[in-house]
């Protein structure tokens, strides 16, 4: 049982919260287009007790990135370099995927099994670099735990522990693939347009589970993206924007910055969704190089 109640019925306005930059509170000035806020709420609505819903709350979906770094990550700038375009040097046989599945646990004692992936295969989704430059060393590998945010909040899961040469503590990469998402009871939209954009992808949840930090596009002739909210009993739909466009020439260049909004309510076991394109939203996995 939620200990709040949120009036819910998707006729009556909910409050926006706008959020710019790296901006830890409300910034405000932003009005919604009419349309922008009924996509918003048609989204809460088809989702509301459908059945893609009941599976997001009721298997396991990562919302936090599948990695960790090493304490202290990074030392100077050519570790950082090295990561940035995914290069590392393998100096150690790799671990196969034990027989037995993986347990994922919640803080709240509930459990799951899934297959585990072998060492090799999380390796490779960390090695993607083919530079020249600078390489992170991995010495060794086991398998151990992390803990990560999913769908239904912190969970404990099997992930694969990488020695870094230089770095007391692992590089950690999870060890279970999450199911395939049924398909969303709604559609994206056709079209993007500066009042409705895609997010690129969710950063981190603060502790208090009520501040976001999304990363959202924009370009390189306006006054950057912003966020709206709306929400819900069951959901938490994010509305991006871009604010103060032109309509002089301009470069077609395509950034990323980071966002911040605040929520009335912990997002809990609410479904954190795009408006855009009417789907969870997904962790950022270096889908773009923010702005500063």
């Amino acid at each position: 049982m939620r200990s709040y109640k949120l009036l819910v019925t998707l006729g009556l306005a909910a409050a926006t919260v706008v959020g710019c930059g790296d901006l830890s509170a409300p910034g405000g000035g932003h009005v919604r287009d009419d349309d922008t806020a009924e996509r918003a709420r048609r989204v809460a609505a088809a989702w509301e007790g459908s059945e893609v819903a009941r599976a997001w709350q009721r298997d396991y979906y990562l919302l936090g990135d599948a990695v960790q770094l090493p304490d202290g990550a990074f030392h100077n700038d050519a570790d950082k370099r090295a990561y940035a375009t995914r290069n590392f040097d393998l100096r150690t046989p790799l671990p196969d995927a034990p027989k037995k599945p993986g347990r994922i646990r919640w803080t709240g004692g509930e459990a799951l099994t899934l297959p585990l992936t072998s060492a090799r295969a999380a390796y490779d989704k960390l090695d993607r670099g083919e530079s020249p430059g600078p390489a992170l060393t991995v010495t060794g590998a086991r398998l151990g735990d992390m803990t990560v945010l999913t769908s239904r909040g912190k969970a404990t899961v099997p992930a694969w522990l990488f020695t870094v040469k230089g770095y007391d503590t692992p590089l950690k990469h999870i060890a279970v693939t999450p199911p395939k998402l049924p398909r969303p009871p709604i559609g994206a939209v056709q079209q993007e347009t500066d009042e409705l954009v895609p997010l690129h992808g969710l950063n981190t949840v603060a502790q208090d589970g009520r501040t976001l930090t999304v990363l959202a596009k924009h370009g390189a002739c306006d006054d950057g993206p912003a966020v709206d909210v709306l929400e819900t009993e069951g959901s938490v739909v994010l509305s991006a924007s871009i604010r103060g466009t032109s309509d002089g020439p301009c470069t077609s260049q395509s950034l990323a910055k980071k966002v911040t909004v605040k929520l009335r309510h912990p997002v809990g076991d609410r479904i954190l969704l795009d408006a855009f394109t009417g789907r969870p939203v997904p962790p950022h996995r270096q889908a773009a190089r923010p702005t500063q």
